[in-house]
């Protein structure tokens, strides 16, 4: 199966055997698999030969970037029938566009470096993740993802001003192109960014920057109740505009976790609060007092009543002791046994009213088991994390088909969505099935059947075998 792509890259690209197994990483570690062969190429071009061979011998091809995802998207399906395209070597950033407010980097670059980059040209590149010292661009861009700054900035698609991208047969498709604006038919880059490499490999992206901040405020509020996130949302809007960058949801229990679990993490306040909402604003210029307006915010909450509490940032240290708190909450859940997780998104004025329908469903269905609900609430996005009872396995398949069930069915009275930025992979791939809509999945469809009719691009990754109409490998 293998032996096309060794004569034509050579063995210093393409790994087989024990080689090739150490590739295969599940950040949850719920799948396994075993590739083929893993390819390493170190240009486009290398790219394109590998999908070409690959599409000439009929071998489905799995791209693969840091290997953080949360659901199973880069992860090789079957025993030894899938090649894993892993893009790792392609590092380099090409270009850096100060001007133009624009960067080019290449798939494999870590988008820590992709941020200090631009940070040395005086810009910002605001995709911000808890993993962006190991996550890589082409993961980024193939999953939309999300993060901490999209209140402010959008998610990655909003990021993206041209990408070059291998298709499945091989051809590469060079839209590296730094235009704010090009109104010519449709927009095709997007319909590669979030599509977990099911429709092509990204190799390359040209991304928007922005100006550097200058100053920052951050603070964090103890909340009475979490009916209070709204107001709370609304307020922070209308005292600093768009300079908000960061709203953060922190429940108590997850500090709980983080006490027990973490070594030197402590509780912020005298009092412990039921739910916490971190606050970040940033200013590019160097007018005005960015930590007034915060204070004032602070003052408004804790008059009105929507906020108990509240402690602002002396300088920068003492915000990324506020910081670690949100940072290290996936960790204390880990150390505590792990969570069955959901990253979904309700509308902004219902995410109150989610939370806790939710929890009322987990006590009423799983007795003793613990709801941990953080995220990203500035833009409706909730990680609404299941705890299991004592006794309970995380990694129980049927405690996840179980609460899953329940957990989405909600989620589709709120009128959200089950995946707000993590993706669909092979973790959710059923639940899309079942719960988007019909014509929308025949549009996806229809999409994949003309981008890849031989269906060779991450089969079996978000969307069923009965949606494709393919072969699951």
């Amino acid at each position: 199966m293998t032996a096309a792509l060794l004569d034509r890259l050579g063995p210093e690209v393409v790994l087989t055997g024990q080689a090739a197994e150490g590739f295969v990483r599940d950040e949850r570690g719920l799948f396994d698999g075993v590739p083929a062969a893993v390819v390493l190429p170190r240009c486009t071009e290398e790219v394109a030969l590998a999908v070409r061979t690959c599409a000439e011998n009929r071998i489905p091809v799995v791209p693969q970037g840091g290997g953080t995802g949360l659901v199973g998207g880069a992860v090789p399906v079957g025993r030894g029938e899938q090649v894993l395209l892993n893009l790792r070597r392609m590092n380099r950033i090409r270009a850096v566009y100060a001007e133009d407010f624009a960067l080019v980097a290449e798939a494999g670059c870590v988008l820590a470096e992709v941020r200090a980059a631009a940070e040395r040209a005086d810009r910002l590149f605001p995709l911000s993740l808890a993993s962006e010292g190991s996550c890589q661009l082409g993961g980024n861009l193939a999953t939309n993802a999300g993060g901490l700054n999209v209140v402010r900035y959008g998610n990655t698609r909003d990021l993206v001003l041209g990408l070059e991208v291998v298709l499945a047969d091989g051809t590469v498709w060079n839209g590296l192109q730094r235009l704010r604006k090009d109104n010519t038919g449709y927009d095709v880059k997007q319909l590669f960014v979030g599509s977990e490499g099911t429709l092509g490999v990204i190799t390359a992206a040209s991304l928007r920057l922005f100006p550097l901040p200058r100053r920052t405020s951050t603070a964090l509020l103890g909340l009475v109740d979490i009916k209070s996130l709204v107001p709370l949302l609304e307020l922070a809007r209308r005292c600093f505009d768009d300079r908000v960058s960061s709203l953060e949801l922190l429940p108590a229990a997850g500090l709980d976790l983080l006490v027990r679990h973490v070594p030197g993490s402590r509780y912020p306040m005298g009092q412990r609060h039921p739910w916490y909402l971190l606050v970040e604003a940033s200013s590019s210029t160097v007018r005005g007092d960015l930590d007034a307006v915060m204070d004032a915010f602070l003052t408004t909450a804790l008059d009105s009543g929507h906020a108990a509490d509240a402690v602002l940032a002396v300088d920068r240290a003492d915000a990324d002791r506020l910081w670690a708190l949100r940072e290290n909450l996936s960790e204390a859940q880990k150390r505590a046994g792990g969570t069955v997780k959901h990253d979904v998104s309700v509308p902004l004025s219902e995410v109150g009213e989610f939370v806790i329908a939710g929890t009322r469903l987990v006590h009423e269905r799983l007795p003793g088991a613990q709801v941990i609900a953080l995220g990203h609430v500035g833009d409706g996005n909730v990680h609404f994390n299941v705890l299991p009872s004592p006794g309970q396995s995380a990694r129980d398949t049927h405690l996840w088909h179980r609460v899953n069930e329940f957990v989405h069915e909600l989620v589709a009275r709120f009128g959200g969505s089950i995946s707000a930025e993590h993706g669909i992979g092979l973790l959710k791939r059923e639940a899309h099935a079942e719960h988007a809509d019909p014509v929308r999945l025949r549009l996806q469809a229809a999409v994949k059947q003309a981008l890849d009719p031989l269906q060779i691009m991450n089969p079996g990754k978000v969307l069923s075998q009965d949606v494709t109409g393919g072969k699951t490998r």
